[in-house]
């Protein structure tokens, strides 16, 4: 990918932090919904589940920043 590509996947994937923060928030609600009326099974996968999202994006978004600094270390 070229620079210009990586800056521009990179704006992307920041434009699409607030609906992934509701979409989490709307997973971990249910699981607070789930975890308040004796359940206890899907409260931890939805957990685990909303975990795996961010940890994913965050992944993602570091690798994009680290190889955008290391093409152009200005920047």
């Amino acid at each position: 990918m070229t620079l210009d590509e990586l800056v521009s996947e990179e704006k992307k994937l920041k434009s699409q932090k607030t609906i992934l923060a509701v979409f989490i928030g709307f997973i971990v609600g249910i699981a607070i919904y789930s975890a308040t009326n004796k359940g206890f099974l899907l409260p931890v996968i939805l957990l685990i589940f909303s975990f795996l999202i961010g940890s994913s994006y965050s992944k993602n978004l570091k690798g994009i920043q680290a190889e955008i600094n290391r093409r152009d270390p200005v920047r």
